[in-house]
């Protein structure tokens, strides 16, 4: 009889399947960056011949170029303020209403609730012509809060769900200590949640900023002056009536993409963290 140390383990054919579906995956996402930064790399003639292979000769000047313009860090300087307003005025409102849903209890809590989880289902595209009317209504055309208020209001309803199931996750004891100790409710979220909330704080703002700066349609609507245009909307410039420089477009979005990946990785940890918040009990 055979021993149990000595008996053959049965092969497991779930890890090399979780490796191969994380392979396809990976490929899927870096496939189109890696094809990106070589296009910007090419001339517009190999870009044609060879869309996906090395760059035969290194066209560095596409990507010198288009740094040495001032009109690229004004679009970025734009992006930037756009994109760094519409993440703190969607964490600042949604971060106190994820809180009021939390702990709070009122007449009409869950019917509002459930109303703002109806914003999920409706981009902006469905509703720009109404936004347009109510921008310009309020004097806000061509203005970065013209571009900003609706961007927030859109990135709202996962935002504040997303705050909601965090704080609701958060140790019921530290409430109720506080509150017996004389602690008022903005106390406790000024002094206790929001110090706790780190994860789900960068899980938002990382959405929220991504979302902004790469947002096209709502700057385009709204802004008239090209000073005031975001990145999107800097591409035009390299695209014209019959053709386009498709080289120096990959080359300009390879750029503008990066200050986006590097918030991300810097801020990875957290939002796995604020994303799986929750979701383990016990």
């Amino acid at each position: 009889m055979t021993s149990p140390s000595r008996t053959r383990r049965r092969f497991d054919p779930a890890p090399l399947y979780k490796a191969l579906f994380l392979t396809l995956v990976a490929a899927f996402v870096t496939v189109p960056l890696i094809t990106t930064v070589l296009g910007g790399f090419k001339s517009l003639g190999e870009l044609r011949t060879n869309p996906f292979g090395l760059p035969q000769s290194w066209e560095w000047e596409n990507y010198w170029g288009i740094l040495a313009s001032k009109r690229y860090w004004m679009l970025l300087r734009n992006s930037l303020i756009i994109a760094s307003l519409s993440t703190f005025l969607t964490l600042a409102v949604a971060a106190m209403a994820g809180f009021v849903f939390a702990h709070l209890k009122f007449f009409g809590s869950r019917m509002l609730g459930e109303y703002l989880t109806l914003g999920l289902l409706f981009p902006a595209a469905t509703a720009i012509l109404p936004l347009f009317i109510k921008v310009r209504d309020l004097g806000l055309l061509d203005t970065y809060f013209g571009v900003v208020l609706p961007q927030v209001a859109f990135s709202l309803a996962m935002s504040i769900l997303l705050f909601r199931r965090f704080f609701k996750d958060l140790p019921p004891e530290l409430l109720e200590a506080a509150l017996i100790d004389g602690c008022s409710y903005i106390d406790y979220f000024r002094h206790m949640t929001l110090p706790l909330s780190r994860p789900i704080l960068a899980t938002v703002g990382t959405i929220a900023f991504v979302h902004s700066w790469n947002a096209y349609l709502v700057p385009l609507v709204m802004l008239n002056s090209d000073a005031l245009y975001p990145w999107p909307l800097g591409i035009m410039v390299y695209q014209g009536e019959y053709s386009a420089e498709w080289n120096l477009i990959l080359a300009f979005i390879t750029l503008t993409i990066l200050p986006t990946i590097v918030l991300f990785l810097l801020a990875q940890k957290h939002i796995v963290a604020g994303l799986t918040a929750g979701a383990v009990k016990g």
